[in-house]
Order: structure tokens, then C-alpha cells, then sequence
């Protein structure tokens, strides 16, 4: 297995690995926006645009992989427009040298506008599409979205990261201990409904050309409805009630929504806020993210990671949002 940092993914591997599938390069390899993984897009010899996913080696599993292609299949099937892996005599998930990669088609758009209710309607119905097929059973080998993985411990790695300045330190333990109590317990109590979600569906996922197209279900695991629904919303308390009525409207006339799960925003906003931080110190050992997020080692950031984490806090203690 290749490190986990890429440090042996060459250009000239790249291309070879695409050979062996029988494409032949006819473009140089651009880059595309991807920190987790290494995504290229080029131009085949029949003027084709493609894109090649390499997974970052020791993250996922092959089982794990291989789950998150079958279900991008299964939404397609539907005509649910996911962007699926090419399959080769069978095969979506390719290996070569040390690395494990996918080839997609590659597709184009704009990125979704979230304060813009009639695409977020858009949204809300086909999100219910996604979920009316992905409730129906549940992932074996993709984790479940939990307080351990996305609380307990990036705290525990936050606290003993040598990237956080000593004299913030006590500060910033003293802030993330009840963000991650609370937080935890909320959570608990309200995620008692699993079903398989996108997981990562924030606006960067999502390409709009009359109409979206979901990219990227390389974070897809078991989790409430509502993780697939709460990154859409923007704006103030008011603003984002309207924008999840909408949402929520449009989603049921393909699937049922517990509405309980509106208890859930806040908590899983502090989930995201938690593992964020602590997945850039994990990752920071990679070449790229140095590069990519100089400020993330500076005091200034941790100052108003602080000071967002007692909004969140505070955040925590209000009331869920409601449905007009």
C-alpha cells in the first residue's frame, strides 16, 4: 500500500494507470479542487472529457469503496443524476501500483445558489428522489455517522496537537469540552433513524445546469435524513427557516421527513466544526495542506475558532428551527 500522502503519485503513473484501461491521454491532466483524494480531468483520444479519482491509500477499504460505487450505480439506475464510475469488464474500483482509482465522465455546471428558493426546491425534491432509494437498506461496510468519529475523538487529537499554540490551548480545551458534551448528548437522543446518505452534500458537491448533479459520495455513510439537508441552509435564523421549508416541502412529495430531526442542525453543525479542525491537523503531514492552508497554524485562526465555538455553543442552548 502506497503512503498516505501521495508522495509516489507521478504523472507519469497517473497516465499509466489510465492506459490500462485502454484510454489514451490527449490532454495534459488538470487538477481539480480535491484535498481528501487526487483528481485529475483530462481529454481522451476520442475528445472526451473524463475525470480519475485516486483514493487516498489507508482511508477507506476496498469493501468500502467498492460500497460507495454501488450505491452512485443504484442512484443512477433511478434517474437520479449522480455522477457514477465507469465500469471496466465489471469493475469500477481499479488498482495500479500501490493506488486505488475510479474513472468518471466528466461533467460540467456551476455551483447551486443557495439563497435562490426555487433551486433549493429543486433540491429538497431530489434529495427526497436520493433518499426514497437509499432508505431501503442500509450500508454494511461504510461507518455510521457518530459522536465518536466526528466528536470525541478530534478532541482528543486537538488536545494533544502540536499545531494549536500553547497559550491557547487551555482556552480551546475549555470551550470544545461542552460544545462536544452537549453536542454529543443532543445527537444521542434524536438520531435514533438511519438510513444511507451522500454525507458531504454542501453546495461544493453539487453542479447546477438546468438542474444538479450530485458529485462526490466519497463521504456517503449511514446517518439521519437531515445531514444530507442542513448544509444547504444560509443566512439568518429567518432566512434559513424559509429555506428549509422549502427544502423540506419539495423533499416530501417523494419521501417521508421526521421532522424530530430538526433538533439535529445544530448539533451536526458542531460535528462538522469539530472533525474539520481536527482533519486538517491529521492531514497536515501531506505536502499539500501546508500549501493549501497556511493560516491553519497560526494563532489568529485558532482565536476565532474559539470565538466560533462558543457561538455554537450558544447555538446549541436556542430552540430548533420549525416549519412555517
Amino acid at each position: 500500500m502506497s503512503t498516505f500522502d501521495f508522495s509516489g503519485l507521478s504523472p507519469d503513473l497517473i497516465l499509466d494507470a489510465i492506459e490500462t484501461v485502454g484510454f489514451r491521454v490527449d490532454s495534459g491532466l488538470l487538477a481539480l479542487n480535491s484535498y481528501e483524494n487526487r483528481v485529475y480531468q483530462f481529454i481522451e483520444e476520442d475528445k472526451r472529457r473524463y475525470v480519475v479519482k485516486f483514493y487516498r491509500p489507508q482511508r477507506w477499504s476496498v469493501q468500502q469503496i467498492e460500497e460507495e460505487h454501488s450505491f452512485s450505480v443504484e442512484l443512477a439506475s433511478h434517474d437520479i443524476p449522480v455522477v457514477a464510475p465507469l465500469s471496466f469488464n465489471g469493475r469500477t474500483l481499479l488498482h495500479y501500483q500501490g493506488y486505488h482509482f475510479a474513472l468518471f465522465p466528466s461533467v460540467g455546471g456551476r455551483q447551486f445558489e443557495v439563497d435562490n428558493l426555487d433551486q433549493l426546491e429543486w433540491m429538497g425534491r431530489f434529495i427526497g428522489r436520493i433518499h426514497a432509494v437509499s432508505k431501503r437498506c442500509l450500508f454494511n461496510h461504510r461507518p455510521n455517522l457518530s459522536v465518536q468519529e466526528h466528536l470525541i475523538e478530534p478532541m482528543n487529537s486537538l488536545q494533544h496537537s502540536s499545531l494549536v499554540p500553547d497559550y491557547l490551548r487551555p482556552s480551546l480545551a475549555a470551550i470544545l469540552q461542552p460544545v462536544v458534551n452537549q453536542a454529543s448528548a443532543m445527537f444521542k437522543v434524536a438520531a435514533n433513524s438511519m438510513i444511507r446518505l451522500h454525507g458531504d452534500c454542501h453546495p461544493g458537491n453539487i453542479l447546477w445546469r438546468d438542474g444538479p448533479t450530485f458529485v462526490d459520495l466519497d463521504d456517503c455513510r449511514n446517518g439521519p435524513a437531515i445531514q444530507d439537508l442542513w448544509m444547504m441552509l444560509s443566512g439568518d435564523r429567518q432566512q434559513q427557516t424559509l429555506q428549509l421549508d422549502v427544502l423540506i416541502n419539495a423533499y416530501e412529495e417523494f419521501a417521508d421527513f421526521d421532522k424530530s430531526q430538526l433538533r439535529l442542525i445544530e448539533p451536526l453543525r458542531a460535528m462538522r466544526m469539530v472533525h474539520y479542525m481536527a482533519w486538517l491537523a491529521k492531514r497536515w503531514l501531506d505536502p499539500a495542506f501546508p500549501q493549501a492552508f497556511p493560516w491553519f497554524a497560526e494563532g489568529k485562526y485558532w482565536e476565532q475558532q474559539i470565538l466560533t465555538l462558543k457561538e455554537q455553543l450558544a447555538a446549541l442552548d436556542e430552540a430548533p428551527l420549525q416549519l412555517f
